[in-house]
């Protein structure tokens, strides 16, 4: 691949256009038929962009659950089957370390060096779709299965990137309604050797609730910009709550920052459940702070906890509505089947975005009808330090 060309093409293409500029570049290594997948907001099916150039029509979509294209997702790592023309080629498309979809291609003849060229094109194309997103709802509505409540608009604009990894660090989230989810949200930063958390449940449902949320939110990404401490910043959110709403509103969370060099973990509690520490492919311990009120309700000042963690070491954040999730019968998901579901994953090695997406599937078969309750995660998991 010519970089400078594709980045002098990337410069001067219409927002939309970022499939043109791959199939251009794979021309070079001799690929046909390029198509570019983005995974919905579920993270069920992978959605084809549709082909400008050749004003085609449009191919099919594909699950991800059970098809070559959901394998390159899932796996992160790239998928070829023989056919007639050649070799057909699926390769993650990525963010960073977070998987938005697949590039599916065919080449004539695979090796190694061509398959690691198809994986570069693969985090070329989540590049330029992030960066492109900002100035096109192209991307955003190719991801949409279905009608998106303005709420859960809101509350995806607020998002980070759903899976950071590092040498240190892991962290995945995931959100549950997808398409309808109103009061739940989190947030990470990673700024030098701490690693900041937090966790969001605004009270009710709807727009007031993400409304809430951002404010939360808001408040709390302004006081870590602003170096402040947790407990600082665990006040200021009540603050800025409680001066908006009198007190007519509220939102439990958590805030926490990891300390990577040592693996030091210190959290405050607004209200909410305590997070799950999983060791050794088991959850060995509930997390447990002094909680305040929640945010909203003139608590007074939050006791921070502190938890050494061990190279391995993750830390499930999550809120209420996965473990009140229940069946028409009244039947909860309750913590015990939320340990259970996190030991097998932990156990069978799963990485934590695919442990969080398990939890969700497990709380949706188990649940039969709607949620009704936003369910959202957020896992971490501290390798070590660097040394």
């Amino acid at each position: 691949m010519d970089l400078r060309s594709i980045l002098r093409d990337a410069q001067a293409a219409d927002p939309s256009g970022v499939l043109d500029i791959l199939a251009a570049a794979a021309r070079d290594a001799g690929a046909t038929d390029v198509v570019a997948y983005l995974v919905d907001f579920e993270q069920q099916v992978l959605e084809p962009l549709p082909d400008r150039a050749a004003h085609a029509d449009l191919p099919h979509t594909e699950d991800v659950a059970g098809t070559m294209a959901g394998r390159a997702f899932l796996t992160s790592a790239p998928v070829t089957a023989d056919r007639d023309d050649g070799t057909r080629v699926w390769v993650p498309i990525v963010e960073g370390a977070d998987r938005t979809g697949v590039l599916a291609l065919t080449l004539p003849d695979v090796d190694d060096d061509l398959l690691a060229e198809c994986c570069d094109l693969g985090a070329l194309a989540g590049y330029l779709i992030a960066t492109h997103t900002r100035c096109t709802d192209l991307y955003q509505l190719h991801r949409r299965r279905k009608a998106m409540s303005l709420a859960a608009s809101m509350q995806w604009d607020l998002l980070p990137p759903l899976v950071l990894r590092t040498p240190r660090c892991t962290v995945a989230g995931l959100l549950e309604p997808a398409y309808q989810v109103g009061g739940d949200c989190f947030d990470y930063a990673l700024n030098g050797p701490v690693l900041d958390l937090a966790l969001i449940d605004a009270m009710g449902h709807g727009v007031t609730s993400a409304q809430i949320a951002a404010l939360v939110v808001g408040c709390y990404r302004h006081c870590r910009r602003e170096g402040r401490a947790l407990t600082t910043t665990h006040a200021a959110v009540e603050e800025a709550l409680t001066g908006q709403y009198g007190g007519d509103a509220f939102a439990t969370g958590q805030l926490a920052q990891l300390e990577l060099e040592s693996g030091l973990l210190t959290w405050t509690n607004a209200g909410h459940p305590g997070p799950l520490l999983i060791r050794n492919g088991r959850v060995v311990s509930h997390l447990m702070a002094e909680p305040t009120l929640p945010w909203g309700l003139d608590g007074g000042p939050a006791e921070p906890a502190q938890e050494s963690l061990e190279p391995g070491d993750r830390v499930l954040f999550y809120t209420d509505g996965v473990i009140e999730a229940r069946t028409p019968d009244g039947d909860e998901f309750g913590m015990d089947r939320l340990a259970d579901v996190v030991g097998q994953a932990a156990s069978d090695q799963l990485t934590p975005e695919a442990v969080v997406r398990q939890i969700v599937r497990s709380v949706l078969d188990h649940r039969v009808a709607e949620l009704r309750d936003d369910a959202t995660l957020l896992l971490v998991e501290w390798r070590g330090s660097a040394g």
